[in-house]
């Protein structure tokens, strides 16, 4: 059990638990008119603190050669791109009903650049360690 507590799938599980919770309020904020858009800010800064302690573990992990999975951030990217992008529509189309509160921008930029300083991890650590791969 220790082991699961010292790895990134502890990490791995909370970001998958916040990322349901955080789409979910948005999705109900959005049916509720930004009756939500308080609870956005608090959700986003545990979401964001929460996958950048993962990234930054599972970096680690990649570094010290002990990374044991594959878990594309890629995915989670994805999924961000679909649904700011779908939010931003709606707000065109929906009026003074519902606007896309900038949070969710500034976080769709975090999960970005979390995601872009990983890759870059990752093509590094390749670069310099080819006999191991």
């Amino acid at each position: 059990m220790t082991s699961f507590f010292n790895s990134s799938s502890l990490w791995r599980y909370l970001v998958y638990f916040w990322t349901l919770v955080f789409y979910t309020v948005i999705i109900f904020d959005l049916v509720k008119g930004n009756a939500l858009v308080e609870c956005l800010g608090p959700l986003a800064a545990i979401y964001i603190g929460i996958l950048a302690i993962y990234a930054g573990q599972k970096e680690f992990e990649r570094w010290c050669h002990i990374h044991d999975g594959h878990h594309p951030g890629e995915l989670f990217v994805i999924g961000w791109t679909i649904l700011v992008f779908g939010l931003w529509v709606l707000d065109l189309f929906l009026g003074s009903f519902y606007k896309l509160p900038e949070i969710l921008i500034y976080t769709y930029i975090a999960v970005l650049s979390v995601l872009a300083i990983t890759i870059k991890s990752k093509k590094i650590y390749r670069a310099k360690h080819k006999w191991l791969l």
